[in-house]
């Protein structure tokens, strides 16, 4: 805008130019341009500017400026088959090339643009009111999905679902799911034929549509940014959210630097999460406690302090001088506290759980399950001791000749396990003919893709923790072999000091006299 033209936007312009002036129908203003439909151009630029709605509605809740002179493409519903678009005259870099090679698309190139057009103000999208007016002017139905803004972008993806799903032997009904659900995707980019947001994506499953397959095909495109954030940073910010703001800021403080490491002195390395989770759940109940004593900061605690919050003995005083030893360490590491409070402070060590025997009877009604899943899961970890995250990582081309090969080991399955193993083999292959997912356990949610199964299932499936079964099954070799040491870590994969935790305490009389 410039002053030549009295300051007024390219629209605004044509508009006086071209249209007679009268009263706007919609916000009832008068002596403005208004287009034969006896709408002004703030009003009409509502209906280009939301989704599919009527004039009327896009005016309903209110009005939204926008930038004036950006190109806009406004974002339309339409239908029918996707046509392969012509690639552009000019070549952007090479490196921003994908290329699908598909038999109803022929050849497609896309190029994702690097011009993004930012958003002014964050707001949430209401993906509910969306669909209520494509439900309500019938554009999602079965027999119809929305044609995205980007036709070629539209086309290239449609392609990489199909060759995702020949891949990945997907059924029609999933291939129909995700490919309304990546055109729905399309329809909620600020800039259309730009990268699509992981985040954007998980926000499906709020209006009934599939998220994960989508992501799925996306990323293995490439066309996908995860932005998403890990799970514990909510976890983290619930778990402190009664705390008062300083005492909340040191501890979050200390978070980011147990998950993102540090680069500069004193450096330390990320941890992992389930570790982080257990720091601050152990040392949460003095931090509730201190703050219920009318203490804001950290740096008000002192030593009396700690010794008057902390457990007499056992596990519980342990396990919470090992959460504020770590928050306080770090904290005064980084000079945000003055002095270490728990620095001088014996808290001991954790009390180790002597292992015992499982129930039979559970083993056995779980062993000769009608299940398959399991009967085989429970036939790997009673027979042979696997782990949990052994048994889900199991791939197919791991079985071969009767023997299961888990890195450095190669384990002879012993014959109740063959023929439990054979008969989820062959219920899988009849379940899901076509899966491409390489391992050995997977169930309905995960057939379609290339993950593992999760923990839960395994708990679920057999009705037994997995880690029972497997201290059962090393405590009966450890008592039917005299404590050999060296068996126990050759067939468990234990180290030594594992190995020593499933010996049998020695007899007194078996105790030499030291003289």
């Amino acid at each position: 805008m410039i002053r030549k033209h009295k300051w007024l936007c390219w629209r605004c312009r044509s508009w006086r130019q071209r249209l007679p002036r009268g009263n706007c129908r919609i916000c009832s203003r008068v002596g403005l341009a208004v287009n034969p439909d006896q709408v002004c151009n703030l009003c009409d630029r509502q209906m280009s500017i939301a989704l599919g709605a009527t004039v009327e509605e896009a005016n309903a809740g209110g009005q939204q400026l926008y930038l004036a002179n950006i190109p806009f493409q406004p974002t339309r519903l339409r239908w029918g088959r996707v046509r392969r678009v012509d690639k552009p005259s000019a070549q952007p870099n090479p490196r921003n090339l994908h290329r699908y090679r598909a038999d109803r698309f022929g050849t497609i190139d896309f190029y994702p643009t690097e011009q993004i057009q930012l958003a002014l103000f964050d707001m949430p999208r209401d993906l509910s009111n969306w669909v209520a007016v494509a439900r309500r002017r019938g554009l999602l139905t079965s027999e119809h999905s929305p044609e995205p803004p980007d036709a070629q972008m539209a086309a290239f993806l449609d392609a990489a679902v199909l060759d995702h799903a020949r891949r990945h032997g997907w059924p029609r009904s999933t291939i129909f799911r995700t490919q309304r659900s990546m055109r729905v995707l399309q329809h909620m980019q600020d800039t259309p034929g730009a990268m699509l947001l992981a985040s954007d994506a998980i926000r499906l499953q709020e209006i009934g549509m599939t998220a994960l397959p989508v992501i799925d095909v996306a990323t293995a495109a490439g066309v996908m940014l995860d932005d998403r954030q890990p799970a514990i940073h909510a976890y983290v910010e619930a778990t402190i959210a009664d705390l008062p703001n300083p005492m909340r800021a040191e501890v979050r403080d200390w978070f980011d630097v147990m998950i993102n490491g540090s680069t500069t002195p004193p450096r330390r390395k990320p941890r992992d999460q389930q570790t982080i989770r257990l720091y601050l759940r152990w040392a949460m109940p003095a931090l509730t406690t201190w703050t219920e004593q009318g203490h804001t900061s950290l740096r008000e605690i002192t030593s009396s302090d700690v010794r008057a919050v902390l457990p007499p003995a056992g596990n519980p005083r342990s396990t919470m001088g090992a959460g504020l030893r770590s928050i306080l360490t770090l904290l005064k590491a980084r000079k945000v506290l003055f002095v270490n409070p728990i620095a001088r402070i014996q808290t001991g060590s954790h009390e180790r759980r002597n292992p015992l025997p499982a129930h039979a009877e559970k083993i056995r009604e779980s062993l000769l399950s009608p299940n398959p899943a399991s009967a085989a899961l429970t036939a790997l970890a009673t027979f042979h001791g696997l782990r949990a995250g052994e048994l889900r990582q199991i791939r197919l081309t791991d079985l071969a000749d009767g023997r299961l090969r888990l890195g450095q080991r190669t384990i002879l399955l012993a014959e109740p396990v063959r023929v439990r193993l054979n008969a989820w083999l062959d219920h899988r292959n009849k379940r899901w003919p076509t899966t491409g997912n390489p391992y050995v356990f997977i169930n309905s949610r995960n057939s379609n893709r290339t993950a593992p199964v999760g923990g839960r299932w395994l708990t679920l499936a057999t009705g037994i923790p997995i880690h029972l079964m497997r201290e059962d099954r090393i405590l009966h070799e450890a008592r039917a072999t005299g404590g050999d040491v060296r068996r126990i870590c050759d067939l468990f994969g234990l180290t030594v000091d594992g190995a020593l935790r499933y010996l049998p305490d020695p007899e007194p009389d078996d105790i030499g006299d030291p003289a």
